[in-house]
């Protein structure tokens, strides 16, 4: 008995120290050998943007993976690699009420992305994001627009996260 006990505690121990498991909060699966990211700024095309929309972004991805990887941020060459640029900003109606006015309107923002990982190439892909919020439309655009893109910029940020480094 003793000795079937010790042979399970020696497999136990090799099993601990032989298997290396990468586990996050975040869902992040990054390889070990992934030490850096960097984040070039993106660019606006979408014509009614408003005119800090580049920058917000640009800070808001970098500090998704400032605060939810061990990352180090560099400015260029990083081993992850975000580039793109924001072409879309729309404001629709989507709630229209009898008297065909409308109650909610949608801002909208879609950011084209390249990713690419310098270590494993299959991992690299070219894809547009697009995340919204909707407001009473009584509400001036103006005075809510910057909550509404922190709003908008934490969901894009967090699919572009999701998709670099949680493979899904």
């Amino acid at each position: 008995m003793k000795r079937g006990l010790n042979i399970v505690l020696i497999l136990l121990i090799g099993l601990t120290f032989s298997c290396k498991v990468n586990y996050s909060f975040t869902g992040a699966s990054i390889a070990e050998d992934i030490k850096t990211v960097s984040v070039k700024t993106f660019q606006s095309y979408a014509p009614l943007a408003s005119a800090n929309l580049t920058q917000t972004f640009t800070e808001d991805l970098k500090d998704r993976f400032i605060s939810q990887t061990n990352l180090d941020l560099v400015t260029k060459d990083g081993d992850l690699q975000f580039e793109g640029s924001i072409t879309g900003y729309n404001v629709t109606s989507v709630a229209i009420q009898g008297n065909e006015t409308a109650a909610l309107n949608r801002l909208s923002i879609t950011v084209k992305v390249k990713f690419t990982n310098i270590k494993d190439k299959e991992q690299d892909f070219e894809t547009s994001f697009t995340r919204f919020s909707d407001y009473e439309s009584s509400k001036n655009l103006a005075s809510i627009e910057d909550e509404l893109i922190k709003d908008i910029n934490d969901q894009l940020t967090q699919d572009i996260f999701n998709k670099a480094v949680s493979n899904w």
